[in-house]
């Protein structure tokens, strides 16, 4: 549909935007993006912008990419649509299936398909507890998540997700899930503890919590390699490794939601693999696609995949799943989009525009607005504060993310404010030179930042 004069205003008026003020929005109107190319989106005002979020943590190969066009189009043209219902099933989901467990060197053994993360982790959910009354365990249903966590909106997605905003006048989150703390080491550490030591900690967390709840009530513990939304909290030294090894004493299952970090963000082909996680379930979306098509999966270990097969056979069925599920464009296009991830290389790529990304930021650090930068591969969050010797928080929070997500646009860059922290996660496809350009845009924006708050 071409973009009108009204068309602005007809969006003010019709349209409810995730994520967004809707009364602000009234004086403050879309900004319309019209294309994209590359690592580049353009507005309908023809302005330029280096896309420094891939979209929302998702476009891998870039945008306007006509190989994985071409592939949704040969799709649409054999078999636009069908179900994986009641024994159905059609080639592209069948391929997918079988190419997801084979990069996961035998750990996982079966695929489920869903249209997002948040449905993915809604289903992990049901799985779990189906699993459990398969097994004669009915009390074992909880499900421990982490503040600040993120793992999506839908009623039992957004209960795991640990964060205020998502909670707040939905009535969530559900009883039956638990959170423990956030393993961000340079808020919550005590003074003088090591990361080392901050992690043993956080795992005593979580065996306390596990006690106290009862090891026969706790099902499962759900974690992001690195947590993305809830500011790209890069985990301790030694985190996984003992954070699993709590689990696997109380035989709580572990769940690696890899919705951002699958696929190479982190410079390995899953975030599992950069920290050690061997996972029950995994949790794949967003670069599966590059997001040209909704789509999310779920990955079972056999054991996890026996449990829940068997008791299909007792019910007389595997009661869940979308119309969509297993869609035969999305997963055609999902297959294409795994091939230039091959072909081009840019696991290995977002490992090299990655140290790069790493060592330019972090060479802003002594800037008097700069409390930490943090980050791994191709994704790494800013945290600015209001005093850099205290650590202290602006009030209120976001006076400074927010202002640098608004004036990141003048300077032609698209960044996410997440609070005070400032994230990054370019396509996989960026050149170390378009990093060091990306940086460049962001060092103008805190020249900016620093001005307004400072005065």
């Amino acid at each position: 549909m071409p973009i009108t004069p009204d068309s602005h205003q007809q969006d003010i008026r019709h349209q409810l935007h995730p994520y967004t003020n809707a009364v602000k929005h009234r004086t403050v109107g879309p900004r319309v993006i019209e294309r994209g190319e590359g690592i580049y989106v353009y507005d309908d005002q023809g302005n330029k912008f280096l896309e420094g979020m891939a979209g929302l943590w998702s476009v891998a190969v870039g945008f306007g990419e006509p190989r994985l066009v071409e592939a949704a189009s040969r799709q649409m043209a054999k078999l636009p649509y069908y179900h994986t219902f009641t024994h159905k099933s059609n080639s592209p989901s069948i391929a997918l299936a079988e190419r997801l467990i084979g990069y996961t060197q035998g750990r996982m053994s079966s695929a489920f398909f869903t249209n997002s993360g948040s449905e993915a982790n809604d289903t992990v959910i049901k799985f779990v507890w189906y699993y459990n009354n398969a097994l004669g365990r009915p009390q074992k249903k909880k499900i421990i998540a982490r503040h600040r966590g993120y793992h999506g909106v839908t009623v039992a997605s957004a209960s795991l997700t640990g964060l205020p905003g998502n909670h707040r006048d939905f009535d969530l989150p559900l009883p039956q899930i638990r959170h423990t703390a956030c393993p961000h080491h340079y808020r919550n550490a005590n003074p003088g503890e090591t990361e080392e030591d901050f992690a043993t900690r956080m795992a005593a967390e979580l065996e306390t919590l596990i006690v106290q709840e009862g090891p026969e009530t706790v099902a499962a513990f759900i974690g992001e390699p690195v947590m993305g939304a809830g500011g790209v909290i890069v985990p301790p030294r030694t985190y996984w490794e003992k954070i699993q090894a709590v689990c696997r004493k109380y035989d709580v299952l572990v769940i690696a939601d890899e919705v951002i970090t699958g696929f190479g963000r982190l410079g390995t082909f899953f975030g599992s693999q950069t920290y050690g996680i061997e996972p029950d379930i995994m949790v794949l979306s967003k670069q599966i696609t590059s997001s040209y098509m909704p789509l999310a999966a779920v990955l079972l270990s056999p054991r996890v995949h026996e449990v829940i097969a068997e008791n299909s056979g007792r019910v007389g069925t595997l009661g869940h799943g979308y119309t969509a599920s297993g869609h035969p464009v999305a997963t055609a296009v999902a297959l294409e989009n795994l091939n230039l991830i091959e072909e081009r290389r840019l696991v290995e790529n977002a490992a090299r525009s990655g140290e790069v990304l790493q060592s330019e930021l972090r060479a802003m650090a002594d800037h008097p607005l700069i409390g930490e930068v943090r980050g791994v591969g191709l994704i790494a969050g800013v945290e600015l504060v209001a005093d850099k010797a205290t650590k202290r928080p602006f009030d209120p929070l976001g006076k400074a993310g927010g202002y640098a997500y608004e004036q990141a646009h003048a300077h032609g860059l698209i960044i996410r404010g997440i609070q005070d922290t400032v994230a990054f996660c370019p396509p996989l496809i960026i050149t170390p030179e378009e990093v060091r350009d990306m940086v460049s845009r962001f060092k103008r924006t805190l020249e900016d930042v620093t001005r307004h708050v400072v005065g």
